[in-house]
């Protein structure tokens, strides 16, 4: 759109004024990024003292959505849930309220792809642009900047924004139309809620047959269970460090929106709903603010009911 290329010229071919929206565990230390690499940054969040430390580096607070929204060229969120997101872009004082014509917002929750594609048309309407860009690597991958990054929407804009992605991400795809990105990363939660699940069965076994789980990481890790999982949060579930990098309650979440989508296109993933009663379970057992490597907990409470 002509209104575009405008704003991308009159900034130098970037995109200097940055929004933000959500500042938890992932966001605080995303945008942070951002500030370090010269970005201007508005921020909002609805729990304001988790915005603190931003605005102490140079941040500016506003009041709402919208505000975050009309100082800048690009708006970035990442919140809880669908329905925060559809709270804070759509609802009273939302970014979309804020938005004109060649402004770009990139949501980086977890989301649905209705929604996502919701938000896109929205964008259409008002001629602004929206991507879907999800991320992976979790709280580690956040504070180091190696996120993956999924994203759904047009190749231009993608590439407009790619500049701003890459500091806080070190793989960033473009999976194509938009609610493409919230698609690709329910195939990543997909294969992680699988593999967090035999990292715990493993740990658990190893731990009840008497060995000892540090020798036990090392070890397997080398072979081929070696990955992400067994080396980062197998540590944390041995020594029964539980503090999140991922919520159990945003894993829930995320592993509903995969059932679902999985049941509108008549599959059958076993391995995602055995997944997703655990970590279901979790939440029953009041778990559900531990961090994803506390599902050994689970399988423990399996073990006690059963004896």
């Amino acid at each position: 759109r002509s209104s575009f290329c405008t704003l991308l010229k009159s900034y130098g071919g970037t995109m200097q004024r940055v929004g933000w929206v959500g500042t938890g565990i992932m966001g605080e230390a995303m945008a942070g990024h951002l500030l370090d690499a010269g970005y201007s940054l508005k921020v909002f969040n609805r729990t304001k003292g988790k915005a603190d430390r931003l605005v102490g580096r140079g941040a500016v607070w506003c009041g709402c959505p919208r505000e975050v929204a009309e100082g800048s060229d690009v708006v970035v969120s990442i919140v809880g849930t669908p329905k925060d997101v559809e709270e804070v872009v759509l609802g009273p004082g939302g970014v979309a309220e804020g938005m004109g014509a060649g402004k770009v917002f990139v949501d980086m929750t977890t989301s649905t792809p209705s929604l996502a594609k919701r938000i896109y048309d929205e964008g259409v309407q008002g001629g602004w642009h929206a991507v879907d860009a999800p991320v992976s690597g979790g709280d580690i991958g956040a504070r180091n900047a190696t996120l993956t990054i999924f994203c759904g929407g047009e190749e231009g804009t993608i590439e407009t924004v790619k500049p701003l992605l890459s500091k806080m991400g070190t793989n960033i795809t473009h999976a194509g139309q938009p609610g493409s990105g919230q698609h690709l990363k329910m195939a990543n939660q997909i294969l992680v809620c699988s593999t967090i699940l035999g990292v715990c069965e493993s740990l658990h076994y190893a731990a009840h047959a008497g060995l000892d789980l540090t020798q036990t990481i090392n070890a397997i890790s080398k072979g081929a269970a070696g990955g992400y999982q067994i080396s980062n949060l197998g540590p944390k579930t041995a020594s029964r460090d539980f503090a999140p990098g991922f919520y159990i309650d945003h894993f829930v979440k995320d592993l509903t929106i995969a059932i679902q989508e999985s049941d509108k296109m008549g599959l059958t993933l076993p391995g995602l709903a055995l997944a997703k009663e655990l970590f279901t379970t979790m939440q029953t057992l009041g778990h559900g603010q531990k961090g994803t490597q506390a599902l050994i907990l689970a399988l423990e409470h399996l073990k006690a009911k059963n004896a």
